[in-house]
């Protein structure tokens, strides 16, 4: 009789749950809740990683689709083609390999009468591929090393269009995201390839330099970042400022200085946070990605501040990334916690042949990335620091820096052109050219140049506006650009674009007549060391 009486007393106490060699259902704890991921594990992190990538990968590639032909292209600003022809007149007699080495591109392999379709299929290629890992989620190192070769295609060819440093800093991101996945297999949980604590930790050392070298370029900088007055100027002054960069400036001082401070903190000191355990390390993670939203929606530089996040998200482990992912059984969070179990009951993978490669890899590109470093940490802890830099042609590791110095005044520049049979008569009539993004140009503005009425010269009335001035009257002849300066007007003022109106304070000429000859003929790469002549700087 004891055995009933046990069991009506276990009835009484309400516990009519299954019995406790029963196990419980997947998804859910002994409790009946929803289960927790488990911390330390990054499955979930790379299918963020990845994706974050494959859309700055197809913004840019879009970008190149519409820019390159006029910038790069057969009849562009700079020809990609005239720059090769002149790397390769440098490097003749010592062989094609320098000159590849010098500027790694595919395009050394295309055939250069028909350089704009070169670099059209260079671009949809790179749409094509980063469309599929941005759908997918999942990718192999074939389609990553894919993007980055294209990608580097363009950007060692692309001279002063490309090097404003966002351009290596993709390269160097890409490049970590090619060792993030297995070599073959596309799968979004690929269970014999974990994500590697080396690629990772790459990931954090980049998010770490950015940081770090913009806030030390800002204080060894424009005295403005040192009495804290810089954000009085910053939201005016930057490019193409949008409207809540107008309320923003309308701030007061005190909430100025109070950004200024909020600035260092989150470029020299969170970057440290990264080192000092993972909740501190989340915590990096979300204070920079706070940062590039309020960037973003204060400024226009916005696809550098996507770009920024993506480093940012290896901060995360699967735990603090779950609720980006919807629960539920066979669902991807449903999988991970699965993989974590059997990871805590104590089951290992086999180890293969391929995962013994794959790690020897790994600690490979750590040992090259610490190599390629040293230069780098150099530059960080030098007095003559210099930001946006690469040391080697294929920009694995770089330097990083942005806003050294603030415009306290800001400049609009103005392109102009008349259709007028002599452009040197006093009677010619001179147009300006619109673009995306400018300002409506209503102010007068006089050119104080002797002998003539010079461009941009009215008597009176507003400066005509438009896309195509000239539109079926036949090539116009292009005049000077000018260099005007710009004031942010109230809501309601004269101008209607960005609240932007030029003044007629200066009118200077934008570009000297003649550009200085280079040694040897090389034109160099901004931003790129080059033989023998140091490195050439690049745009602030």
């Amino acid at each position: 009789m004891a055995a009933p009486e046990e069991t009506l007393r276990r009835r009484k106490a309400g516990n009519s749950g299954p019995e406790p060699e029963t196990p419980p259902e997947s998804g859910r704890d002994p409790t009946g809740c929803p289960a927790r991921l488990r911390t330390g594990t990054f499955w979930l992190t790379r299918i963020v990683l990845l994706r974050a990538l494959a859309f700055i990968y197809f913004v840019a590639f879009l970008v190149a689709l519409h820019q390159n032909k006029q910038l790069i292209g057969d009849r562009g600003l700079l020809p990609c083609r005239a720059y090769l022809e002149s790397v390769r007149r440098y490097f003749r007699g010592r062989g094609g390999w320098e000159a590849v080495s010098y500027a790694p591109t595919v395009l050394w392999l295309l055939d250069w009468s028909r350089m704009n379709a070169n670099l059209d299929a260079l671009a949809l290629l790179g749409l094509g591929v980063s469309s599929v890992v941005l759908v997918t989620g999942c990718a192999n190192v074939v389609l990553m090393a894919t993007l980055w070769v294209l990608y580097m295609s363009l950007v060692n060819v692309g001279q002063i269009w490309y090097s404003f440093g966002w351009e290596s800093q993709l390269l160097e991101t890409g490049f970590l995201g090619i060792f993030l996945c297995p070599l073959w297999t596309l799968s979004r949980l690929p269970t014999g390839t974990p994500p590697s604590q080396i690629v990772l930790w790459g990931f954090r050392w980049l998010i770490f330099r950015i940081m770090l070298g913009a806030g030390l370029i800002k204080i060894r900088g424009d005295r403005c970042w040192r009495d804290l007055t810089c954000m009085d100027f910053h939201y005016e002054t930057q490019p193409v400022p949008n409207p809540m960069a107008y309320l923003l400036h309308q701030s007061p001082w005190w909430a100025h200085r109070f950004e200024t401070l909020s600035n260092h903190f989150l470029e020299l000191v969170v970057p440290f946070f990264i080192f000092l355990g993972r909740r501190l390390c989340i915590l990096h993670g979300a204070l920079q990605i706070l940062f590039q939203v309020v960037l973003v929606i204060s400024g226009n530089l916005s696809f550098l501040n996507w770009l920024t996040m993506v480093p940012s998200v290896a901060c995360f482990d699967d735990a603090a990334l779950g609720f980006l992912f919807p629960s539920g059984p066979g669902g991807l969070k449903d999988r991970v916690q699965k993989m974590q179990e059997e990871a805590a009951r104590g089951a290992r993978p086999t180890l293969r042949y391929g995962c013994v490669v794959r790690q020897a890899v790994h600690v490979a590109l750590g040992i090259l990335v610490a190599w390629l470093s040293v230069p780098v940490v150099l530059n960080l802890l030098s007095p003559a620091q210099v930001m946006n830099t690469s040391f080697n042609s294929l920009r694995i590791v770089n330097t990083y820096g942005a806003f050294g110095s603030i415009t306290k005044e800001r400049t609009e520049v103005i392109l102009q052109g008349t259709a007028s049979p002599n452009a040197s008569a006093p009677d010619a009539v001179w147009e300006d050219y619109g673009f995306k993004c400018k300002p409506d140009l209503r102010a007068q503005r006089v050119d104080h140049s002797p002998g003539r009425e010079a461009p941009g010269q009215r008597q009176g009335g507003s400066v005509p506006t438009g896309l195509q001035p000239f539109q079926g009257q036949g090539p116009p002849q292009v005049g000077p650009g000018r260099a005007l300066q710009v004031q942010v007007q109230p809501p309601g003022g004269p101008a209607c674009c960005g609240r932007q109106v030029v003044g007629p304070e200066e009118d200077r000429p934008l570009l000297p007549p003649t550009q200085p000859a280079r040694p040897g003929g090389l034109l160099p790469v901004p931003g790129l060391a080059t033989p023998g002549a140091g490195v050439v700087p690049v745009p602030d």
